[in-house]
């Protein structure tokens, strides 16, 4: 009878260790994401279970035009991007037997970002850009798709300053929308 109770009091304790384990982003995590408008590659490091530092580097791309412009217009410019992001239901997920690699799960961030006046890729000749940082409250879902691939939606509002040397700055609203896929290496 003894042996019977230490038995099970063995395997009831190595059963609940290994199953009340807390659910954490990863340590860290690189991959590549492209949306319609630009290229990333970006690095997530744990800060804390739930929050991690989301750095990117890429190019934004945009359109424009109008009645001043011949032609519709095409332009990529470098961008970086630091982002303190928490993501908030890892541990329903994980109680859930959803998957949580690679940080899969609802988020909320603070999303910074610096667009440097370094070059612009344009359609149009000696197209020029101003220097500009972004503020922006961001929510967002971040999901894979088997072991590698990835697909992130988000929204935020927030704001902007554009520095447009000799012709006064500009400040405003800022939105980020974007819908992304990428690959986790």
């Amino acid at each position: 009878m003894k042996k019977n109770i230490l038995v099970s009091l063995i395997v009831s304790l190595t059963y609940f260790a290994g199953n009340s384990q807390t659910a954490s982003v990863e340590k860290s995590t690189y991959g590549i994401q492209t949306g319609l408008l630009g290229i990333w590659v970006h690095n997530e490091m744990k800060i804390t279970n739930q929050t991690a530092l989301r750095t990117e580097l890429g190019m934004n791309a945009g359109i424009f035009g109008g009645d001043f412009y011949p032609k519709t217009g095409f332009l990529m410019t470098p961008v970086i991007i630091a982002e303190p992001r928490w993501y908030y239901n890892l541990e329903k997920r994980q109680s859930k037997s959803k998957n949580i690699s690679g940080n899969s799960g609802n988020f909320v961030s603070l999303k910074t970002s610096y667009h440097p006046n370094w070059f612009v890729i344009s359609n149009y000749d000696n197209l020029k850009t101003f220097n500009l940082i972004t503020i922006v409250p961001t929510w967002g879902i971040k999901r894979n798709i088997g072991k590698h691939f990835t697909y992130e939606t988000a929204i935020g509002i927030g704001y902007g300053h554009q520095f447009r040397e000799g012709y006064g700055d500009l400040e405003g609203v800022a939105v980020n929308l974007h819908l992304r896929a990428g690959y986790r290496f």
